[in-house]
């Protein structure tokens, strides 16, 4: 299946380091056709730090997509009844949304967006970024691997040695898992080598 006129949703979430990787995702998905409607989680959406001012995510995704930024509870409500999305993408997804989603929270608009788009038994598809999804967040981490409708990006350790509990999924590879998640299958393999 191929993305061109497809309906996605694009949430981005606190993991600001893995926005170099991600940015880049969004665009060629847009120019390959997907019609792409950035999300942003109120971190996100307002803070700037080391990695990017928020005022440029913002710039970035409105120029890359054409779209406006979805970022209030408010405009993300109607994405369950009307239907807006094909796929829901959380690419970041931080361990704090993950947790959140595992809990049924939807106390941003990232969540919010998420919990309609499952209403709607439509794919949901994560590329996780967390230091903790092989502690305090593994059990989400794996209620949301067994969820229906949930879909994850290959992910792997990213520095086993220094952070053995740490990990990221590969960017790279959001595409490729987009398309099979709107087939309703699940990329494989889910867990990838150490990088």
């Amino acid at each position: 299946m191929e993305l061109a006129g497809k309906r996605i949703g694009f949430a981005l979430t606190g993991s600001f380091c893995t926005y170099e990787a991600v940015l880049p995702v969004v665009k060629t998905m847009a120019a390959e056709g997907a019609e792409l409607t950035p999300i942003l989680s109120y971190n996100a959406a307002n803070l700037d730090t080391r990695f990017a001012k928020a005022a440029d995510i913002k710039s970035f995704l409105v120029k890359a997509t054409g779209k406006n930024i979805i970022d209030s509870l408010n405009d993300a409500e109607p994405v369950g009844p009307q239907k807006l999305f094909d796929l829901l993408i959380i690419a970041p997804c931080t361990g704090n949304t993950l947790a959140k989603l595992a809990l049924g929270i939807t106390d941003t608009p990232v969540l919010l967006a998420a919990k309609a788009q499952l209403r709607n038994a439509a794919p949901l598809l994560i590329a996780v970024s967390t230091n903790d999804a092989l502690a305090a967040n593994a059990k989400n981490l794996g209620l949301l691997l067994s969820t229906r409708h949930i879909y994850f990006v290959p992910y792997r350790q990213d520095d086993s040695a220094n952070k053995c509990t740490s990990v990221v999924a590969d960017m790279s590879l959001i595409g490729s898992a987009a398309k099979l998640a709107l087939e309703g299958r699940q990329i494989q393999p889910v867990m990838l080598n150490p990088g």
